[in-house]
């Protein structure tokens, strides 16, 4: 059984999703009430060839920048012309990384709350060197106007945090960002895929629409499964079927209960198959 993390209240695989690993579920159990975790979710048949209702947004395939659509090139070359897209170490992430993380925070709803400056450097501070970082620059004065945190393991890489200032998109800095990444981590570096992440649940975005319309990024269809903490289960199976109405509330709590019950709703389409 690989490792696990906490996040967001819930255990999920420290590993990348293609590893299909055994779970012991009498010792997930126990993981789940020493960490005092809510649920712990993992998949199995990553990129299955049938569809499902969970996925992750991957790429395994590099694009030259001819081969893009008209419109989406010329934003990259545009995007090239004004700013510079480079890796940074972590020093420079904890000098100029969070003027850009609260910038990109007010674009979006979410029911996360923002980390303060304190909580953003202890962040970058503790991850390991499995971690890259990539910096978008304004070439005028060489302010940092976007980041990528990315986890490199087992020959994929994590697009795992990815935040640009709103004063500057447009200047098409998401183009220069992901098209210089996939050509350094596909083309240079001959991964496997690199990955943006599961479906959204927790907040609206339009992200992942993005990278599919924009560059060639596919769902990569697979099956999730949640053992949840007993209290837990419980008030799952009770409200479930009033999973419509909480997902809609205005009200925080009732809000995250409803992304749980929506998950659930996920999680029981495996049965159906």
């Amino acid at each position: 059984m690989g490792k696990w993390k906490k996040y967001n209240g819930a255990l999920i695989p420290d590993y990348p999703p293609h590893i299909e690993s055994e779970v012991d579920l009498p010792f997930l159990k126990q993981e789940i009430k020493y960490n005092r975790a809510f649920f712990a979710r993992w998949v199995s048949e990553f990129d299955r060839k049938d569809k499902s209702d969970f996925w992750y947004i991957i790429n395994d395939k590099f694009l030259e920048i001819e081969e893009y659509s008209v419109n989406t090139r010329s934003k990259i070359r545009r995007g090239l012309k004004e700013l510079e897209v480079r890796k940074i170490c972590k020093e420079e992430m904890l000098e100029h990384g969070y003027s850009v993380y609260s910038s990109a925070f007010n674009r979006y709803y979410t029911i996360n709350k923002p980390m303060n400056n304190r909580e953003f450097i202890n962040h970058i501070e503790d991850l390991d060197g499995l971690w890259e970082f990539w910096g978008v620059f304004n070439k005028e004065d060489n302010l940092l106007i976007g980041y990528s945190q990315n986890k490199v393991i087992d020959n994929q890489c994590y697009y795992s945090t990815i935040k640009f200032h709103v004063d500057y998109l447009k200047k098409y800095s998401s183009y220069v960002l992901y098209y210089t990444m996939n050509s350094h981590y596909l083309k240079e570096r001959n991964l496997s895929y690199v990955n943006e992440g599961t479906r959204s649940i927790l907040h609206a975005t339009n992200v992942q629409s993005f990278l599919i319309e924009k560059f060639k990024f596919r769902k990569a269809y697979c099956k999730v499964h949640i053992q949840y903490h007993p209290l837990v289960r419980i008030i799952v199976f009770m409200l479930f079927p009033f999973r419509s109405l909480i997902v809609k509330s205005s009200n925080k709590l009732m809000h995250k209960i409803g992304v749980v019950l929506k998950q659930e709703e996920y999680h029981r389409s495996n049965k159906n198959e």
